[in-house]
C-alpha cells in the first residue's frame, strides 16, 4: 500500500504550474553604429595584434580577431581596422599612408612590422610600431601585397587633393580648352581702341 501522505504531496507538485513573469522587461533591440558602414571590405584576414612598448623595450599583444582593410565609398580612402575577438573592441585603427614600410619580422615568415604616425585605436592619434601576426606565410603575403596595393591608392588621392588645379589644367589642355587665353570682352576692347588708332 501506498502511503497517503506521499499522494497528496504528488498530487501537489502536479497542480503547481509556475508561472514567472520577468523581473525586467528588455528594451527593443537598438541599433549602434560602427562607423564602418560606408565602407567596403577590401581584405579581410584573422591575424594577432602587437605593439611594441618602448619603455620596457618589449612587444605587448592588442588582440587578436578580424584585420580588415576599409574603402570609403565616396572619397575611396583606405584604412586599416580591426577588433578584438568577442568583445569587438578596437584594437587598431589607422590610415594607410606611403611613409608606411612594411618590414619582415625577425625569425618569422608569416608577421609584418611597421610603424603609423596615428593609430586611434585607444582614442587619441598616437604613433605606434605594430606586429601583425597571420596563421601562415600565404595569409602574411596575402595581406603584403593588399597593404601596397591600399598604399597606392591612398598615395594617389592624396596627390590628387594636394594639385587640383593642376589637374583640371591639365584636362581642359587636353580637352583643346587653354585657359590662357583673355577675357572675350578684353579683345573686343584692344581691338576697337586698335581700329580707332588705324583711322
Amino acid at each position: 500500500m501506498s502511503d497517503p501522505t506521499e499522494e497528496t504531496q504528488q498530487h501537489k507538485e502536479e497542480e503547481i504550474d509556475p508561472q514567472f513573469e520577468p523581473v525586467i522587461k528588455l528594451t527593443d533591440q537598438i541599433q549602434t553604429k560602427t562607423f564602418e558602414e560606408d565602407e567596403d571590405v577590401v581584405f579581410k584576414m584573422r591575424a594577432k595584434l602587437f605593439r611594441f612598448e618602448a619603455s620596457t623595450t618589449e612587444w605587448k599583444e592588442r588582440g587578436t580577431g578580424e584585420l580588415r582593410l576599409l574603402q570609403h565609398k565616396e572619397h575611396k580612402k583606405i584604412r586599416l581596422v580591426m577588433r578584438r575577438d568577442k568583445t569587438l573592441k578596437v584594437c587598431a585603427n589607422h590610415s594607410i599612408t606611403p611613409e608606411m614600410k612594411l618590414q619582415p619580422n625577425i625569425g618569422s615568415d608569416r608577421s609584418w612590422v611597421y610603424r603609423c604616425v596615428a593609430d586611434i585605436a585607444e582614442g587619441t592619434p598616437t604613433a605606434e610600431t605594430l606586429a601583425v601576426r597571420f596563421a601562415n606565410s600565404e595569409h602574411a603575403e596575402a595581406f603584403k601585397v593588399a597593404f601596397e596595393d591600399a598604399q597606392k591608392t591612398n598615395s594617389g588621392l592624396v596627390s590628387a587633393e594636394a594639385h587640383p588645379a593642376t589637374e583640371t589644367s591639365q584636362e581642359n589642355k587636353q580637352d583643346g580648352v587653354d585657359n590662357t587665353e583673355e577675357n572675350p570682352k578684353e579683345e573686343e576692347s584692344k581691338e576697337e581702341t586698335k581700329e580707332d588708332e588705324a583711322e
